[in-house]
């Protein structure tokens, strides 16, 4: 130990064993007692291996992440691998609290375990429930399943049983202690109808009422324009833009016109200025920052920004005066940008189309000349694209179709079309553009970064290719051309869906940062998204960008690291909610279908079981390890794979199976499965 308090650095094991003097005949007794100091948490190991004194080691502060089984976990700060919280230590602690750890030793996966030295800072959002009542004390479940504490009520006042409410703590948990809490708000009964959006919104503590000062600053704008904000304006309000969206949809942030110049096009994308009415640090601002994106649930939306500007004046509403940034650009006829430039403007839509009514006017040759001119753009747009070796993934979206009552009546497919890529061809440009006309000006700014796959990844991706006798091309950091080779080479398999899903499963997830490292998956050195301001956050400084650009000035005075960081947790945490309130209706749909027997394909493999997509249903299950049959069945990550020592028996991810639903948890969100 002496040796290690005085090294200038950690040691390796080997290096420690030299400058003892240890004997080959005394190295194992040297690597028992080496181990043993790392289980006492005498001494750790840093990430290379080497070893150091757990005295001399910093406390880390971090965000504390709970696990629905009690453990949890400290993410630092300052980034790097997370610390490892085991039960006892998260007794005083509760999921969203700031804490510092002192690294305590390993665990026998090799983790790194903590011990609590601090509570730094107490997560302070209410805490959504439901009321239990149990042997005269009456308590509340955590909807969040991270928080392993239940919480006492000593008041709970007229509060029933069942009944969801948000509590406050008033008194914090301990080793020794249960928290206790306050009911501050009731929401009604689990199954009311929108109780789940309820309980998401308080869950992923998502803001979802707007500050009176937002609110007054958004309803003090006049619902027509003034001549004053056309000031200054290019006028394009004679060209005939559309905007093309869903059925449902209400915010309209783009609106799209082409034309022909000789062999090659003209191509005008037309963006909301959100910018013109949420100024930088003004109410409306400080609360679209705080949001970060709209979030969409079935059925509701919480929007960005207040109503009066995400469905009134920033939504681009047809036969209506509208201020727009516009990215204007020539299209050559092989599909390139040759110029382009930017600028603010007013103009008018004159027709608000949908993807079904577009396509079928040009699926069926009848389509009017200007969206005929648009399709043309989009097909040289596209090949450029695929000539350029982007990665093409065609999702498949589902819709939940309610009833009067707000009951799931069926789940369908949403399969995306020509109408659905047009739109989406013509705002890639216009991102692209942003993106390199703000780079090449070193405006800081957040771009949409999307890194190279992890090596780790791509050997586990190429294993489990190659079980299919497929390859992937390149080195060990592929091009994104090799995976859209790949993606060709599977697009006519049956199971083509699922097989694009394990490659995506492989790429990192894109993230907002003033780093520009470019975008993996587009194929693009510089990325921003400038198309949607009126739901997306970064997509308003982006604008704001321009705009100084234009005037000869830099935007500054914001955080951009620290801005980047929180948007893409917002984006993250709309994501999980969205999740989590279609994981509850499916949930809630399939009780009614406890007993049945279904098809289904494999679409996950994990140590404890396989997940199973429910045919003509697109919901999943888990069949547990266990109800796979009397044998020892070994997981073969690489291969996505479990088989049976004894039995040989093989379950393959996207082998098809017959499932019998057992059973449904809906406060788990769990549908369990057996063979049938």
């Amino acid at each position: 130990m002496s040796v290690l308090e005085r090294a200038a650095a950690p040691l390796p094991a080997d290096e420690l064993a030299q400058r003892l003097r240890v004997g080959r005949d005394e190295r194992r007794d040297f690597d028992a007692a080496l181990a043993a100091f790392e289980r006492s948490g005498e001494l750790v190991r840093n990430r290379a291996g080497a070893l150091l004194v757990a005295r001399r080691i910093a406390a880390l502060a971090g965000r504390v992440e709970g696990h629905p089984d009690g453990h949890g976990f400290l993410v630092p700060d300052g980034g790097g691998a997370s610390v490892f919280l085991p039960p006892h230590e998260m007794r005083g602690l509760m999921h969203g609290d700031r804490a510092s750890v002192r690294v305590s030793g390993q665990d026998n996966r090799g983790r790194p375990v903590g011990a609590l030295v601090e509570v730094l800072e107490r997560s302070q959002r209410r805490i959504v429930g439901r009321v239990h009542l149990q042997h005269g004390v009456t308590y509340l479940v955590p909807e969040d399943r991270r928080i392993a504490h239940d919480i006492v009520l000593p008041d709970a006042g007229k509060v029933k049983p069942g009944q969801v409410v948000t509590v406050e703590l008033v008194q914090l948990p301990t080793k020794h202690a249960q928290p206790v809490g306050r009911i501050a708000e009731v929401l009604g009964n689990y199954a009311d109808s929108g109780m789940e959006i309820e309980i998401a919104l308080r869950k992923f503590d998502l803001p979802h009422e707007f500050p009176k000062k937002a609110l007054a600053q958004a309803q003090g704008f006049p619902d027509v324009l003034q001549q004053k904000d056309i000031q200054g304006r290019r006028d394009l309000r004679e060209l005939e833009f559309v905007t093309i969206d869903g059925e449902t949809a209400k915010d309209f942030d783009d609106a799209v016109y082409a034309r022909r110049e000789g062999r090659d096009w003209r191509l005008w994308v037309a963006i909301a200025d959100v910018s013109h009415y949420v100024r930088h640090g003004d109410a409306l601002d400080q609360e679209a920052r705080n949001r970060g994106t709209s979030v969409y649930f079935p059925r509701r939306v919480i929007p960005m920004l207040p109503e009066k500007l995400s469905n009134g004046l920033c939504s681009l509403n047809p036969d209506v005066d509208r201020l727009v940034m516009v990215c204007e650009m020539a299209i050559s006829a092989q599909g390139e940008v040759s110029r382009y430039e930017f600028y603010p403007a007013v103009f008018r839509s004159k027709a608000r189309l949908t993807y079904t009514k577009v396509w079928a006017e040009l699926s069926s040759g009848k389509a009017p000349a200007h969206l005929a001119t648009l399709y043309e753009v989009f097909k040289a747009l596209h090949r450029q694209r695929q000539k350029r070796g982007a990665i093409d993934f065609e999702t498949v979206e589902t819709k939940m179709v309610f009833d009067a009552r707000g009951k799931i009546e069926k789940i369908v497919p949403e399969m995306r079309n020509d109408a659905h890529r047009l739109i989406e061809e013509c705002m890639l440009a216009a991102n692209v553009c942003a993106g390199n006309f703000i780079s090449e000006r070193h405006q800081p700014v957040l771009y949409r970064v999307h890194e190279v796959p992890a090596e780790d990844r791509v050997a586990a991706l190429r294993d489990f290719l190659a079980e299919l006798g497929l390859q992937l091309p390149g080195g060990a950091v592929p091009r994104p051309k090799d995976y859209a080779q790949v993606l060709e080479r599977i697009r006519a398999r049956p199971d083509f869906l699922l097989l694009q899903t394990i490659l995506l499963r492989s790429l990192k997830r894109a993230v907002y940062t003033p780093q520009n490292v470019g975008h993996f998956g587009l194929a693009f050195d510089a990325y921003v998204h400038f198309t949607s301001p009126i739901r997306r956050y970064p997509d308003l400084l982006v604008h704001r960008a321009l705009k100084a650009i234009l005037d000869g000035k830099k935007y500054d005075g914001v955080d951009w690291e620290e801005t980047g960081r929180h948007c893409s947790e917002t984006e993250r945490r709309a994501d999980d909610a969205s999740r989590d309130v279609e994981a509850w209706l499916k949930c809630y749909y399939m009780r009614d279908h406890v007993g049945e027997v279904f098809s289904g394909t494999i679409t996950g493999v994990t140590a404890f079981g396989l997940f199973v997509t429910l045919e003509d249903y697109f919901v999943d299950g888990l069949v547990h390890i266990s109800e796979l049959g009397r044998d020892y069945f070994q997981f073969d990550a690489a291969r996505h794979l479990l088989y049976g020592e004894r039995t040989k028996k093989r379950f393959r991810l996207a082998d098809r199976m017959k499932v019998k639903l057992v059973r449904v948890d809906v406060d788990q969100r769990k549908i369990d499965l057996v063979p049938a």
